[in-house]
């Protein structure tokens, strides 16, 4: 009897890490202004019909707001969780690349920067999306 692993799409769980550290940057930077709910007075020449809707548009705003801010902060607990799980050097590659505030630093500045060889970061930051994509579930399997 042996036991074999499921093999790994390398690119495709590339993908979706790089897509779950871009919403994490946007979660983190930005809250849509759609979002907010509207408390201007809006007149209108059309007299008022009485719905079956039992919610006004600035109340309904306000649920999504909060759920769209729940999931906002759950995400980004979830992400920090496994970024902090990552070793020093895993964890500095990924900050710099993909979380600073700074403009998007290219691989080669982050490894002369960080003092290590070009196959070394690579490496590294390999590892570091594997760990990644597993803390966060996302990881993809050939079929």
């Amino acid at each position: 009897m042996t036991f074999q692993l499921p093999e790994i799409d390398r690119n495709e769980t590339k993908k979706r890490v790089e897509a779950a550290l871009e919403k994490y940057r946007f979660y983190l930077l930005t809250v849509p202004e759609e979002r907010l709910p509207k408390v201007t007075a809006t007149y209108a020449l059309v007299p008022p019909s009485n719905t079956n809707k039992f919610l006004s548009s600035t109340e309904e705003m306000a649920i999504r707001s909060a759920d769209y801010e729940r999931e906002r902060d759950e995400y980004v607990k979830q992400v920090t969780a496994a970024i902090n799980r990552l070793s020093k050097w895993e964890r500095a590659i990924i900050i710099r690349r993909y979380i600073s505030e700074d403009d998007m630093l290219y691989d080669y500045e982050i490894y002369n920067d960080l003092g290590m060889s070009e196959r070394k970061y690579y490496r590294i930051k390999s590892r570091a999306f594997y760990k990644l994509a597993f803390a966060l579930k996302i990881e993809v399997y050939k079929k």
